[in-house]
């Protein structure tokens, strides 16, 4: 069993004597210093096996590991620290705080999970008490603190699904993207099991209702979940048992305590009158409070008996009790901060309202407003001292939901159509443009179509080197991803060209849920348009992305239907990136003679189109698949050619790609010292272009070959830096180089890789 021979997990018993046993014999010859991982039966070994259970169950939908790891977590568990900054004025609560820590003692003693429903009205406080109180007790929670906003209640409707927000944690809990499964039941066991035995702190910030939450719920009974909502949430505490926590209003003096903490207590004390008709008026709602406050912060001589006759001018009042919606009243506070902007800064509060979110930087915001980067940053900073805005990471500004909302009710009343239309085209261009411009040193080889010129005033981000540009596609992942959903009737084609640019980054980051997402898009707006070619790429990435999540059967329909439009349209260069494509899949499947059949189909069609990059990278795919079927001489004829096209086209991923394989063929064929020179080749140039797998991968096997040559000393070296760069990854894969490590270099030629992780393929 422990070899992999019969494909079923041994007995948890088995396993903790095999482990103590181990430990007892390290203990009694003074080895424990040789013990390359921690011995903690239940700490340590339960949550690994918990996992293990997870993957051999029928339920599993995770994929199998193609280099026969499991899930290896070295050096124990991630402690995440998630938690947003806690606000500096925060007052009051004192019963909120009472029962919150005693829920929290609570949880360190019972035996299920202890879970707090914090409910109120809009910006009665919810998120600060969560936040700030959470901050005050993290130290109990040994394991760390977990934080996702649900985005319940965000005007579009847009809130955070829930297989989204599971993705979310695990991706915190530092889960390789190729280790999540592929359908919501299974993510929320493999969070689960994550959690078991663990004292963590969830804080899951506007929800949207019990269904929304209920996959985000840890079993464990050492962890605390925090919630916020609007609603009640009463089948939560029906069905879950969760302790209610209803916000009210601030009493009369929390207040007042509220506005002393912000403006001081001499300019209270002052006007004393002026600070109770401020209470009065602002209903006590602690949002409205702190935009009041912020407003103659801004302006300290400003009499509050000027601000009291200012919110006097204002429709309305701020009286939100009973069940009618609020948010009138809270508009008319918003719209007297809204006043006090700068004409610059009110038009770019309008305009946030059409960007997609969940955030934006100043460069954003300066093509949005066809302004200068200047004029944006100034007009950002004055929304954020005016609370209109917040800047909860460095230079990402967010919004709250009924911020956004006002703005929006504002944006459809003072700018015409035509103005908003145009606003929403130059942010899409600013995006698209940006993207295309980080892609080009992500994949330089590949030709990629430029897209039109941007709208007047849109100003696209240039970048100067390969980490820039992927440190930005990182940062806006989730706003390029709502950008693609956002796309209006009339971009058909752009949404197809930025999910092209966005697809290498994904790859690279195995974010291939996101792929699902983006090209199911795209595939919908191609159809729209009754463009063919589109639609045969985007059913072609499609399948490309299930390829990854080894969902092979979905990836044969998307490719296959792929196919028969290509066909349809004419355009052989398609056609022969899908056939290159349905190679890769056979390979996963374990059928190298169909995928050497698409290859040699795909270069076929490569020559008749005189596509050289698509010529060279499928002479790479022949060739590794005639060595993964021993025919080493072929094959070596296959790779070198491929490679002497790939260095004419300056294609440094392929060049990488091929010099392993390469590598591979001379270690087969005997030829280890032209097998080393080949490894060191393809590290030098994967260290280049900063892909980190593809580098540790290239050391793992130069590792092999120095260690079938005898050279254990500096087999030892590589594969030390293989496991240093796989750790800092998280990837699977690190186990088996472990293993090597452990053992000094000693072991069969066997342990040389016959198959390549999904994750390193190098496609058209």
């Amino acid at each position: 069993m422990l070899n992999g021979q019969i494909r079923r997990l041994p007995d948890w018993e088995l396993i903790r004597g095999l482990v103590t046993n181990c430990h007892r014999y390290a203990d009694e010859h003074g080895r424990l210093d040789r013990l390359s991982v921690a011995t903690g039966i239940e700490e340590h070994w339960r949550p690994r096996y918990t996992l293990l259970e997870y993957a051999f169950s029928e339920k599993s939908a995770a994929p199998a590991d193609p280099g026969g790891g499991g899930a290896d977590y070295p050096g124990g568990m991630p402690v995440p620290r998630q938690l947003p900054l806690a606000v500096r004025h925060f007052t009051g609560r004192a019963h909120e705080l009472a029962t919150l820590d005693a829920l929290a003692e609570m949880s360190a003693r019972a035996g299920t999970v202890v879970i707090v429903a914090i409910g109120g009205t809009a910006g009665v406080g919810k998120t600060t008490l969560a936040v700030c109180w959470a901050h005050r007790v993290a130290g109990r929670f040994r394991d760390g603190q977990l934080y996702v906003d649900l985005r319940g209640f965000d005007p579009g409707g847009r809130a955070v699904d829930p297989a989204e927000a599971v993705r979310r944690l695990l991706d915190a809990l530092e889960v390789p993207p190729s280790r999540i499964p592929a359908d919501l039941d299974a993510q929320a066991a493999l969070y689960r099991s994550l959690l078991a035995d663990k004292r963590m702190l969830i804080v899951l910030d506007n929800a949207r209702d019990a269904v929304q939450v209920r996959p985000l719920l840890p079993a464990a009974p050492g962890c605390l979940v925090v919630i916020t909502s609007r609603n009640r949430l009463s089948s939560l505490v029906a069905v879950e048992g969760a302790h209610p926590l209803m916000l009210d209003l601030f009493t009369t003096v929390e207040a007042q305590d509220a506005l002393t903490d912000r403006l001081g207590l001499d300019r209270v004390t002052a006007e004393p009158t002026a600070v109770d008709e401020i209470v009065d008026r602002c209903a006590r709602l602690p949002l409205a409070l702190a935009v009041v406050a912020a407003r103659a912060a801004m302006y300290l001589e400003l009499p509050l008996a000027a601000v009291v006759r200012e919110l006097a001018d204002v429709p309305g009042r701020l009286d939100v009790f009973g069940d009618g919606d609020p948010q009138t009243d809270v508009r008319a506070v918003f719209s007297w901060s809204y006043q006090a902007l700068t004409p610059p800064a009110a038009r770019l509060f309008r305009l946030l309202s059409l960007h997609p979110g969940p955030d934006v930087t100043v460069a954003a915001a300066g093509s949005l407003a066809a302004v200068p980067l200047p004029e944006a940053r100034s007009s950002l900073l004055e929304l954020i001292s005016a609370s209109l805005t917040a800047e909860r990471h460095p230079g990402r500004h967010t919004w709250h939901d009924l911020m956004r909302d006002y703005a929006a009710h504002l944006a459809r009343s003072t700018e015409s159509e035509s103005d908003r239309r145009a606003a929403i085209g130059r942010i899409f261009d600013h995006y698209l443009h940006t993207a295309y411009n980080a892609n080009q040193l992500l994949d330089p080889a590949t030709d990629h179509t430029e897209p039109a010129p941007p709208a007047e005033g849109t100003v696209p981000e240039q970048f100067t080197d390969y980490q820039r540009a992927l440190d930005w596609f990182t940062s806006e992942r989730a706003v390029l991803l709502n950008i693609i959903d956002h796309a209006t009737t009339g971009r058909e084609a752009q949404v197809g060209q930025l999910a092209q640019a966005v697809t290498v980054f994904l790859d690279r980051r195995g974010h291939w849920h996101d792929g699902l997402v983006i090209w199911r898009t795209a595939i919908a707006a191609a159809a729209r348009v009754a463009d063919r070619v589109m639609e045969a790429r985007a059913h072609r990435q499609l399948g490309r992305a299930y390829t990854r999540l080894y969902r092979f059967d979905d990836a044969d329909t998307q490719l296959h239907r792929g196919l028969d439009l290509a066909v349809l349209a004419g355009d052989r260069t398609e056609q022969a990136h899908i056939h290159n494509t349905l190679s890769i899949t056979c390979e996963r499947r374990g059928d190298l003679k169909q995928a050497l059949r698409h290859d040699h189909r795909a270069l076929d069609l490569y020559r008749e189109t005189g596509h050289r990059l698509g010529q060279a990278r499928c002479h790479n795919a022949i060739g590794w698949h005639l060595t993964l079927l021993r025919d080493h001489a072929q094959a070596l004829v296959y790779c070198e050619r491929a490679l002497v096209l790939l260095r004419e086209l300056n294609d440094r991923a392929g060049q990488g790609m091929t010099l392993d394989s390469l590598g591979h063929i001379h270690h087969h064929l005997g030829q280890h010292a032209q097998a080393v020179v080949c490894y060191e080749q393809a590290v030098d140039v994967h260290r280049e272009l900063g892909d980190q797998f593809s580098e540790a991968e290239a050391l793992d096997h130069l590792g092999d070959t120095q260690h079938d040559m005898g050279d254990s000393v500096n087999a030892s070296r590589s594969w030390h830096k293989a496991l240093e760069l796989l750790t800092g990854l998280d990837h699977p894969s690190a186990g088996s180089v472990r293993t090597k490590v452990t053992a000094h270099g000693t072991g069969p030629t066997s342990r040389h890789s016959t198959t390549r992780p999904p994750t390193v393929s190098v496609e058209v």
